[in-house]
């Protein structure tokens, strides 16, 4: 007696692995992680708001920095990523989760390309300029505004000292790994009547490469070939003269 498989059932590992995608895409908002990834080149992507120590509403779209900063780390010690690619279209959020992202990728021994979609705003103006090279859409904007507390705040002379400290970090961060002087920089963020109910400026793409935070205009094919010609230029180096080790 012959009996005919049910097509729907699917191999037990083709359902393991599927399973792991999806919990991947949830998770990370990744397809592949650094380890198994067959390119050369490694993207990751900041998509939504930079969710820090504290865990925000599930309504948010949020990146989260305890996945990212692990994803640094492994591309950084994976011998077959040549380079990485940051996909960034975020509002913001966590300004030392923030931070502490763009120190990791500033630090990476690998050519780094940072592109601008939609929007990087707020914090997410140092994790754009911490890459090697960063483009921005034309239609994209960047938000430069001072520190904001949010929840329960000391009114004590302290807490406006390390508010100002804090921003001092941020300025200097952008101001050295970007062609923006400081003075630029403070006119734009500490600027009256462009936000409703706050202080700051929203730039747009152009405008964000001639004041001198963004390198260029581009998009996805533009920061592919950058990359890849960082990639060449790193490996130019390491091999002089093409031979072979």
């Amino acid at each position: 007696m012959t009996t005919m498989e049910n097509p729907k059932q699917q191999d037990p590992q083709t359902e393991e692995k599927r399973s792991q995608t999806v919990d991947t895409i949830q998770q990370l908002g990744q397809t592949t992680t650094p380890a198994s990834n067959e390119s050369n080149i490694y993207c990751m992507s900041i998509i939504g708001q930079v969710e820090g120590h504290l865990v925000l509403p599930p309504q948010n779209k949020t990146t989260k920095y305890e996945h990212l900063i692990p994803q640094l780390v492994a591309a950084e010690q994976n011998q077959k990523i040549e380079g990485v690619l940051i996909i960034l279209n975020t509002v913001g959020g966590d300004v030392e989760a923030g931070l502490a992202i763009a120190e990791m990728i500033a630090t990476l021994s690998k050519p780094t390309v940072a592109l601008v979609l939609g929007g990087g705003h707020s914090i997410g103006v140092p994790i754009a300029v911490s890459a090697s090279y960063s483009f921005i859409a034309e239609t994209a904007t960047m938000t430069i505004h001072p520190i904001r507390l949010n929840g329960l705040v000391i009114g004590v002379p302290q807490t406006f000292e390390y508010l100002d400290k804090m921003q001092e970090r941020v300025i200097r961060f952008i101001t050295g790994h970007s062609n923006v002087s400081e003075e630029k920089l403070k006119e734009l963020m500490f600027k009256t009547g462009e936000l409703t109910r706050d202080i700051g400026t929203t730039v747009i793409g152009v405008d964000a490469v001639k004041h001198g935070l963004i390198d260029a205009i581009g998009g996805l094919g533009d920061a592919l070939r950058e990359l890849n010609r960082r990639i060449e230029e790193k490996r130019a180096t390491l091999n002089p003269g093409g031979m072979v080790q």
